[in-house]
Parts: structure tokens; sequence; C-alpha cells
């Protein structure tokens, strides 16, 4: 069972806790919530209901990856054995702030969370004799992350965050901090004032000064945000030598759905907004130009993206797959109608999975917007394809994990292109049909990855005869457009009756490449 990344542990870090009686529950678990799993009914043969549960990641990732569970200090009573590499560990940072030792808890500091997190990652390295760790973080754990990965290790240690860790991976992490759709900015303001259970580590002025490893005394400058990991350190010291965390990196899994998420029963959702996952807006979810998946989960509870299939399938195949695969729409040209706004939807399964790897709708608040984009959405479509192109979804694929009757690796992507009409701001529906796309098709992607180099045919599934599932690739793959590259890159032709919304040189952009 040998792979790529086979001897890195992994690190989990937990999310906020709140005041004490959160946290005295968060440390009588030695596990911080990594092995949470959750039950599940589906919809079987018949409309017959069908018991569907998810054991943990913590709990998969032992059985499907061999990994050995340490918790923190490892081994277990008893043994004097030194943990293998593949084992995971808790960073327990809530432990010190608790009253549960008998010991003077102390208050909870993120930059005290993020040193005691590299203290632990040496730790881990010493006994398992790995060189790096991967980091994998829920929430406000996902900046004490980055925190160390921007600032502790850069400036304190002076050496590349790159020589510690491997990879990071986040669940619902408030990368942009914690905003309101209600109060006009009042409520932050209150919190980020009073700091009540330090919750103001998700305002402004507090991340910059986490998130930067030089910050400026009189606070952000104009145009920082949080969102992007830079390599200015704001003073020409070691974290400029050392550059900023590769953000392909990085994965960030975004939740959409903020009706299920049971914290405070429904109050934290009505202040933060459908447009998120009950606690984090989705723009503030993702890291500018990382890798990211969207999911129709909650922040946590049962139906929480740490506690989901959607999650584990994005985490496994980011730290274990040896493909990465990449698919944008480049070339658009959007009819001359001002009142007219173009959404897309897009949908990804890889095949042999039971969930969907990559979902973004419009019933879920997070369309991609093809026309009218915002100035943060054109940086971050920039930062992300580069050259006008639109990101549509990334995913990582594993060889080894392929059905081995089911020939080459398969995923498909479903597209569904939207219009709505708007005259003076507000929506016309007087020739409108609720969710019925003007184009709709889905792309068919069978990705070679036993030669020397990757290769990939595509269809469209309104040019196939009979079932997506009987489909085989015959033929020659599509031809490599830039063999030099470490990519295979292709282009595929959108179908004709697109060319009438999206212009006669749209087409799809698909990129696949190896990883790790």
């Amino acid at each position: 069972m040998s792979t790529p990344s086979a001897g890195l542990p992994i690190i989990y870090v937990r999310g906020y806790a709140g005041g004490t009686p959160g946290i005295e529950k968060a440390v009588t678990d030695p596990f911080y919530g990594f092995n949470q799993g959750s039950t599940h009914i589906r919809v079987g043969r018949q409309d017959n209901p069908v018991l569907y549960q998810f054991e943990s990641p913590l709990l998969r990732l032992h059985l499907d990856e061999g990994y050995h569970i340490a918790v923190e200090g490892g081994p277990r009573p008893g043994t004097e054995e030194a943990p293998p590499p593949e084992s995971i560990w808790i960073h327990r940072f809530y432990d010190a702030c608790s009253g549960t030792w008998g010991e003077q808890a102390r208050s909870f500091d993120l930059e005290t969370a993020a040193r005691d997190l590299l203290k632990l990652i040496d730790r881990v390295r010493e006994r398992t004799g790995a060189r790096r760790v991967n980091l994998v973080a829920h929430s406000m754990g996902g900046l004490i992350c980055r925190c160390l990965l921007q600032k502790i290790i850069p400036v304190e240690r002076g050496e590349r965050a790159t020589d510690y860790v491997s990879k990071l991976f986040t669940y619902g992490t408030p990368h942009g901090g914690i905003t309101f759709a209600v109060g006009f900015g009042i409520p932050e303001a209150l919190r980020d004032l009073f700091n009540i259970n330090g919750s103001d580590v998700f305002g402004p002025e507090r991340m910059y000064q986490y998130l930067t490893p030089r910050p400026d005394p009189d606070g952000p400058p104009d145009g920082w945000r949080a969102v992007d990991i830079t390599d200015d350190d704001g003073g020409g010291g070691p974290a400029e030598a050392a550059g900023r965390f590769p953000l392909d990196r990085v994965f960030c899994m975004v939740g959409t759905n903020s009706r299920d998420y049971d914290v405070g029963h429904g109050i934290s959702a009505e202040a933060v907004g459908p447009r998120s996952d009950g606690l984090v807006q989705i723009e503030n979810a993702q890291v500018t130009g990382a890798n990211r998946a969207f999911a129709y989960r909650s922040h946590s509870g049962s139906y929480g993206l740490v506690n989901s299939e959607e999650g584990y399938q994005n985490l496994r195949r980011f730290l274990f797959g040896d493909l990465r695969a990449a698919t944008d729409l480049v070339g658009v040209s959007l009819p001359g109608d001002d009142e007219v706004t173009w959404q897309a939807e897009v949908r990804l399964t890889v095949r042999g999975l039971p969930v969907l790897m990559h979902e973004r709708a419009a019933p879920h608040w997070c369309p991609i917007q093809l026309s009218d984009p915002t100035e943060a959405s054109r940086r971050s479509r920039a930062a992300t394809a580069g050259d006008g192109a639109v990101p549509l979804a990334t995913t990582f694929l594993s060889s080894r994990l392929r059905p081995k009757e089911a020939g080459p690796l398969r995923f498909v992507l479903d597209l569904n292109l939207l219009s709505l009409r708007q005259r003076h701001g507000l929506f016309g529906f007087g020739d409108h049909l609720e969710q019925t796309a003007d184009f709709t098709d889905t792309l068919i992607v069978d990705v070679d990855a036993d030669g020397p180099r990757p290769a990939a045919w595509a269809h469209w599934n309104s040019e196939v005869a009979g079932a997506i599932r009987d489909l085989r690739p015959t033929g020659d793959p599509l031809p490599d457009e830039d063999p030099r590259a470490a990519s295979w890159l292709a282009h595929v032709p959108l179908p004709a009756t697109t060319r009438p919304i999206l212009g006669p040189d749209a087409r799809i952009r698909l990129r696949v490449g190896p990883w790790n």
C-alpha cells in the first residue's frame, strides 16, 4: 500500500471551542473531534430507506491507509515502540487553557497555539523519523496553521515552512475572517472591541497581526486581505527570503449548507447569512489561488464538513493521490446584454465514489459568476487560472484507487449555464424558467495514468450513445499541446449549442499532471 506520500505523519488541529464550558468539553475528547462520524439515510432500490454510515476521518485513515493513531503523547501506555511515520497526531492546544489538569489555566492565544504546534511537529519528526508532516485543520485550526506557516517558522526559525510541512488541508476555515450579513458591521466591531472568549481572532486587525510576519504597528495597509498568502514580511527579513507557502499545497474544503449548522440553534446561521456553512461565509472559507472544493455541508455538527464522505474523499486524494486534474473555461465572449447575468453551475464526481467531490450550484448560493464579476472575483480568478480563464473544478486522482474492472481513471463534470434578466437592480421573471438551464451537458474525462506521461480522452454526454458507464475510450487521446511542460494540456471544444452564449472560441482547458 505504498504511495508517493507514504511516511508523512498527519497532525489534526481542531477549531474554536468558545468559552470555558466549550474548552472543558473539548479536552475530554482524546481526538478533539477528528473521531466523529455520521449516520445518514439514503434512498435505495424501490424507495426503501438504507442506512449509510461514515465512520470518521480518523478511523477511515486507519482502515484505508494503514495509519496508526498516536494522538499527541504516543506511544500508548505500556509500550516503548516509536510510532511509525504513518501516524495521526492531535494538536491538543486547548489543554493548557483547561483547569482539568489541576494547573493554572492560561488564556487562549493563537500565536502561542501556533508555537506549540511547531513544538509538536519537532517531536513528531524526531519520534517518527519523518522529514515533514501534513496538517489537517478545522475552522480556527486552519488559522493556527497559517500563523505557523506565514509567521512563526519564517520569522522565529528563519527557515522555510516547507521544510516542516508538506501540505495543509482545511475544513471550513475562516481564511477571510467571520463576517455577518446583518448589523452593518456593528456585530463585528463589538466582537473585536470586547474580545469575548478570544473571538477577535476572526477580525481583520487581529488576523493581520498573526498572519503577517512583521506587521505594521499602525495596522493593515490598504488592500490587505486575510485570504491572501503573500511572501511580503513587511521588513525584508527572513520570511521574504524563505518565500510563501506554495498555494498548490493548500486545499480548502468549503461548506455551502447553512441550514444544518446545529450550534446555537440557528442563531449564527441567521446572522452570517445563507451564503455560508452556517458560520463562515463562502467567500471567506478559501485562500486565494489554493485548491478548493465546495460541498453542501455545514460548518460542523451532524451534517458537518469534517465528518462527511465528501470531505474525506477530497482529503484522501489530496494527501495520497498521484494526479491533479484542473478544468477551466477559456475563450468566453458573452452576449453584449448588460441586463442579463450569466452563471455557471458545476458538479464533479469521480468514478467509484458515492458522493460529489465538488458542487457549485445556484440553490446553494455559490454559482460561478460569468458576467459582471467583482474586483475580488477578478483577483481570485487571475490568481487561480490566469489569462482570464474561469476555474471550474480541480480534483485529485489516485491510480491505485481506481476500480480494477473499470479501465482508466474517470471523472465527470456537469456544466449548466443559467441566465437571469435584471433591470434597475431587480430581476425580471416574465420570460424566466426557474432552475432551467440555458445549456446543460456532461463532460466525461478518462485519464490514462499508466504511461510515462498522463493522457486523457474527453467526450460530451450529448455526443455519446448509450449509458455513460458503458463508454470506453477508443483511439488516440487528445493531443498534448505543451509536451515540454510537467502537466499534460489539451483544450476540449464546447458543443456548438453554446456558441450563442459563450462565443465561438469558448472551450474547456484540461490539465492533468503528476501529484506528489
